[in-house]
């Protein structure tokens, strides 16, 4: 079995390295963006500041994704996820506010997906190990059995307590379409509070802006090539104030047999999903928001995924298909810029 695995992401093009950083030095602050970059939440994050030169900002920062991951990270033993399922058909067990806001947030969207996003997928998630050194193709009988331990109707909140529990034995949580988006906020909120008026936060691709650069200007995101390695944009998009988050099917997957299986999986099936898209990719304020809703409407498709979009108010999405075509919704029409002429623009979603 040949194996391999990508990071497909919003990333920071070449374009911007060599056209913001020169921006910073020539504004008014007079000095060179801050920047730092460590491995958490099993990604790569990297948190970018243009206004100031406290260094005890980026560690507080970065101290505030440790309090997350370390709470709510699959990738980590003894975290409070891995205590809720420990106790799954016997209790329920405390966590902290952190935990609770996100399980809260994550059942909601959930539930308003009807259980495409279901943040008690964990059994199906472990048995394929996509993305880990164990990738595999696994029977149908232990998908059947994994399967049947996927419904967040079965996770259980109790808000007074701050307490959760699952109903089932061998039923566990993943918090990993939710958690990174929840951890770029939080950064936001750090940094703002610190006083930092232009950053970019990048969590493995969960990116959000605070304001846009030194100079008024917003701040120039490229836009993953799904089918290239990390770094390769096919376009780029102006952003101000806003997070952009992409899913996509070459983000994490293995080989068997000459077929790729990726990492989003169809809770109803058991198997990845399987349409006409390459990857979705969402812009719009909150980055917990577009990380729940990256996976249904990338189940939904091009065409309801859209229609999905147009009735959230401030949600935008650039979807890319298999064939390379590149839709994007009406309000980012002025601001999407295709780079890349293998792909075609066919047209703005009204």
């Amino acid at each position: 079995m040949k194996y391999k695995r990508k990071k497909l992401s919003i990333f920071l093009s070449a374009i911007i390295m060599i056209c913001i950083i020169p921006l910073s030095s020539c504004s008014d602050i007079g000095s060179e963006p801050m920047s730092r970059t460590e491995f958490m939440l099993g990604t790569i994050c990297t948190i970018t500041i243009y206004d100031h030169e406290s260094k005890t900002t980026l560690d507080e920062a970065f101290s505030r994704v440790k309090q997350i991951e370390n709470k709510m990270s699959v990738n980590k033993s003894g975290t409070e996820v891995d205590n809720v399922a420990d106790a799954a058909g016997k209790n329920f067990v405390k966590v902290s506010d952190d935990t609770f806001y996100v399980l809260e947030k994550g059942k909601y969207y959930s539930e308003q997906s009807s259980g495409v996003f279901d943040i008690t997928i964990g059994p199906l998630v472990k048995l394929w190990g996509i993305g880990t050194d164990h990738a595999r193709l696994p029977s149908q009988k232990e998908i059947d059995e994994k399967k049947s331990l996927v419904n967040y109707k079965n996770l259980l909140l109790d808000e007074k307590g701050k307490r959760a529990m699952l109903v089932k034995p061998g039923m566990s949580l993943d918090l990993g379409g939710i958690a990174k988006g929840y951890a770029a906020d939080e950064v936001v909120k750090v940094l703002k509070k610190n006083g930092v008026e232009h950053a970019i936060v990048d969590l493995g691709g969960n990116i959000l802006t605070i304001n846009g650069d030194p100079d008024g200007k917003p701040w120039n995101i490229g836009i993953q090539n799904p089918f290239k390695a990390r770094g390769t944009p096919i376009g780029t998009i102006g952003v101000t104030n806003k997070t952009v988050v992409t899913s996509g099917i070459y983000e994490r997957y293995f080989e068997k047999n000459g077929k790729k299986y990726h990492h989003i999986l169809n809770p109803f099936t058991g198997y990845p999903m399987d349409n006409d898209l390459a990857s979705v990719t969402l812009v719009t304020d909150v980055s917990l928001n577009a990380d729940a809703m990256t996976k249904n409407i990338f189940y939904l498709g091009l065409d309801k995924g859209a229609e999905y979009v147009k009735n959230i108010s401030g949600l935008n999405a650039i979807f890319i298909t298999k064939n390379k075509e590149v839709y994007v919704t009406e309000g980012l029409k002025n601001n999407f810029q295709l780079t890349d002429s293998s792909f075609k623009l066919v047209g703005k979603i009204k």
